[in-house]
């Protein structure tokens, strides 16, 4: 029987999250990262709990005494999510939910929930919903079976935009293959825009880097556009591309991207194939950081990795947006340039160093 569940765009949820510490992970980044996707999905964090794993617990991921801990804070507190900072399989979302008695969601289900909450455009729905059925394909019968407390609303069961997310076998599976047909359109109007972009001579640079860096703040500032910007991690998911006017009456087409983060969930990149082979064709890449962020340096890793596994070109220039907000002295790289789109510093050397690497 297939069952509906109402979005809930708004509504603050009260969560607490738990991060399994692998060999070598940084903890202070994943805090600080596993927070904000917690942040702009909605969830108020009471608390974050963590466990060095050295052989996983197949049944739940969380030791038993980590377990107990967690419920015996939920027992205590008004919460209504775990999150997980981890892939998850059904039976392990559906155990850990049977176990605390709330809804539970791992890491590639709150990244692909706020992806459905932003999503805007027709193209950005159909890549979110693709990416959500799939998700949810192979962990359906396990979600069933928690009897309403994975679902019901909120966090982890929005739909794209104002639609309603269906736990139904056959409709996820023709919706999928409809879904896949749709990808397969706008992949091939995306190269045909790109060949005749080429046979015209029209260059392209990309905005690229990890998420909510000031990626569209820049490209307002370039192209005097105004599209949306927000404070949130993934506000922006729109593919969207305007002219560029350089010197000599030069131009180029400039396009803005979806953020990036560390271990961006493969549902992801798969549904969003056509953003990023944009990314992967371009001319020169503007690879935005946040240089405010303590981690900013791991972030232009975590960005470089992505970039190379999806075969982008090498032709970058490493943006070190938001120097107003910096109070000492930073590194500098050859290939990188400081820079604020909200004071406008570099600007025109910026313009100049895109046009010598275009023409």
């Amino acid at each position: 029987m297939s069952k509906i569940y109402e979005i809930k765009q708004n509504e603050i949820e009260k969560a607490v999250v738990f991060c399994p510490i692998e060999r070598d992970t940084d903890k202070v980044f994943q805090f600080a990262e596993i927070k904000r996707l917690c942040s702009s999905a909605n969830l108020e964090v009471l608390n974050i709990f963590s466990q060095d794993i050295k052989a996983l617990n197949r049944r739940t991921i969380i030791g038993s005494g980590k377990v107990q801990e967690i419920k015996d804070f939920i027992n205590q507190n008004e919460v209504d999510v775990l999150v997980v900072d981890y892939k998850l399989t059904g039976s392990q979302l559906r155990n850990l939910s049977d176990e605390l008695g709330v809804k539970v969601l791992d890491r590639i289900l709150l990244i692909i929930d706020i992806f459905a909450c932003n999503a805007k455009s027709n193209e950005g729905k159909i890549e979110v919903k693709l990416a959500q059925n799939k998700y949810l394909l192979t962990r359906l019968s396990s979600l069933q079976g928690t009897q309403g407390r994975f679902g019901g609303a909120g966090v982890g069961m929005r739909g794209p935009g104002e639609t309603k997310l269906e736990l139904d076998r056959r409709k996820l599976e023709n919706e999928i293959l409809l879904l896949e047909k749709d990808i397969e359109k706008i992949k091939r109007t995306r190269e045909q825009n790109k060949i005749a972009r080429k046979q015209a001579g029209i260059k392209s640079v990309v905005i690229g880097g990890y998420t909510n860096a000031g990626k569209s703040s820049l490209f307002n500032l370039l192209t005097k556009d105004d599209i949306y910007v927000k404070d949130k991690l993934f506000a922006t998911l729109e593919t969207t591309s305007r002219r560029m006017f350089l010197k000599d009456d030069k131009f180029c087409i400039l396009t803005d991207t979806v953020g990036f983060i560390s271990k961006l969930p493969h549902e992801l990149v798969e549904s969003f194939a056509s953003t990023l082979e944009e990314i992967k064709g371009a001319d020169l890449i503007l690879h935005v950081v946040d240089v405010s962020d303590v981690n900013y340096k791991k972030n232009i890793e975590i960005t470089n990795e992505i970039l190379d596994d999806i075969g982008a070109t090498k032709n970058r220039i490493v943006i070190l947006n938001k120097t107003d907000l910096m109070d000492k002295p930073f590194e500098i790289k050859e290939g990188e340039m400081p820079f604020s789109v909200i004071k406008k510093t570099n600007l025109d050397k910026l313009k100049e160093i895109i046009y010598q690497k275009l023409f």
